[in-house]
């Protein structure tokens, strides 16, 4: 199992192998961002997406940064308590997300400047590379913060206390703000620590990065990752298709 390292009290990392996200990145999701749907790519355009997959995993530097906080939720507000302060987070759908939660993850995760610099490189040399840079670094992101978000689940979990996670939620997703970007950023001095900035649009960069908020819920029948396939609930407003 993989171990956290401490940024200051309280607040952490943990570090993850370039390999891992490799295994991990799934190529069902990268053909569904190329618009294949569920259909398999030609075996040119299929050796070309594992070529810039590869590339890609080997040049990024993954960093995240996390915190967890005791929470309470109200109808469409969702508090966070924090030793010097509490963060309030006004949303209906985040609040329906972390109804059973009593604690959440406040979570950042970058692919760092080496997935910008090889999509640039592309952008230049190869227009087709480039669209499939953009769908493996959407898959790697999304691996990586599976891979992370699994591990401080098992981190936190206990023998007598077993732990699941909700889906996590970005700014911007259903009524959350995007405007909750600065409040994350600030809260845990991505910047600072991960080398993570925002733009004056609230963007991330660099660009393959990921901010958002996650439940921890002692209800075993919760949604997390990778149940969606398995659940009947085919009308959730969270489910991955």
């Amino acid at each position: 199992m993989l171990r956290a390292y401490a940024y200051v009290s309280g607040v952490y990392g943990m570090e993850i192998r370039n390999q891992d996200i490799r295994e991990r990145a799934n190529l069902r999701e990268i053909y569904r961002y190329l618009g294949y749907g569920t259909r398999t790519p030609d075996d040119n355009i299929a050796a070309m997406i594992v070529e810039v997959l590869d590339s890609l995993s080997n040049m990024i530097q993954p960093k995240n940064i996390y915190k967890i906080y005791p929470c309470s939720i109200s109808e469409n507000i969702v508090v966070l308590k924090g030793e010097k302060r509490a963060l309030a987070f006004e949303s209906r759908n985040l609040a329906d997300n972390l109804a059973q939660c009593r604690s959440v993850i406040l979570i950042a995760a970058t692919l760092g400047l080496e997935a910008d610099k090889l999509l640039q490189k592309y952008e230049i040399l190869n227009m087709t590379k480039a669209t499939i840079a953009q769908a493996c670094g959407a898959a790697c992101i999304e691996a990586y913060c599976n891979i992370l978000q699994e591990q401080i689940c098992e981190e936190v979990s206990t023998d007598e206390r077993k732990l699941y996670l909700r889906p996590r939620f970005s700014p911007g997703y259903g009524d959350l703000p995007l405007r909750y970007q600065k409040v994350i950023f600030e809260e845990l001095e991505c910047t600072k620590r991960i080398g993570l900035t925002l733009t004056d649009s609230l963007l991330m960069y660099p660009t393959k990065s990921v901010s958002a908020l996650i439940g921890l819920t002692a209800n075993p029948q919760s949604c997390h990752i990778g149940k969606c396939k398995n659940c009947d609930n085919t009308e959730c407003e969270f489910r991955e298709t």
